[in-house]
């Protein structure tokens, strides 16, 4: 897998405001009175300052220490204060059972050989209290693997999930969720919206199950 670490480095922050649907997401969490969040891949931080911003108590990891950084960086050029840690997803999570109200990741979670993102999922749902609200989005394949995009001469390695062989995520893999799959691997979830946003990545809303 390429380094993250380069990868921040190189392009810096990337983004610097929130996802579009993230007022959305805000609003159902505020109606189920939640107020600590987990976002998993906070890279630079967009979500991690913005929701600090919002009063919440903001957790966030990733695998990069540089993204780590400047994450910290940033809180701390605007005085806000937020849990961050070095992690990766696949991975068991560093936090106890029902911890989190929310969990988010955008562009993030599928990023990973099926059975990684699977683990994932379920550590998503440990630390996830009953009735919790996740958000995800990831992308979607739009043509043929061979006419992807930015030249990436994406090569499966397993159904569903591909390894661009050049740009600057060469090496990285790609799991292209098919709508189908969506319930499946998030049976634990009651899904609440799937749609795609203005960029054309599929956006997930979806709150635990109960039971």
């Amino acid at each position: 897998m390429p380094d993250w670490d380069s990868i921040f480095a190189d392009r810096g922050r990337v983004f610097t405001g929130p996802h579009s649907e993230i007022d959305k997401v805000v609003k159902l969490i505020k109606d189920k009175s939640g107020s600590r969040i987990l976002e998993l891949g906070c890279g630079s931080g967009r979500h991690v300052i913005h929701l600090a911003k919002l009063g919440f108590d903001v957790y966030g990891f990733d695998a990069s220490p540089k993204a780590i950084r400047m994450t910290q960086d940033w809180l701390d050029e605007e005085s806000l204060n937020a849990h961050l840690c070095q992690h990766r997803m696949e991975e068991p999570f560093p936090y106890d059972d029902n911890f989190f109200d929310a969990v988010i990741s955008t562009q993030v979670i599928h990023h990973n050989l099926i059975t990684n993102i699977r683990k994932t999922i379920l550590e998503i749902e440990r630390v996830l209290r009953p009735d919790g609200v996740l958000f995800v989005t990831f992308p979607i394949l739009r043509a043929s693997p061979a006419s992807k995009d930015d030249g990436w001469k994406l090569k499966e390695v397993e159904k569903g999930t591909y390894i661009p062989q050049s740009g600057w995520e060469s090496g990285i893999p790609h799991h292209y969720f098919t709508e189908d799959e969506i319930p499946y691997e998030f049976q634990s979830f009651e899904i609440q919206e799937v749609y795609l946003d203005e960029t054309g990545h599929r956006c997930v809303i979806a709150k635990l199950h109960l039971d």
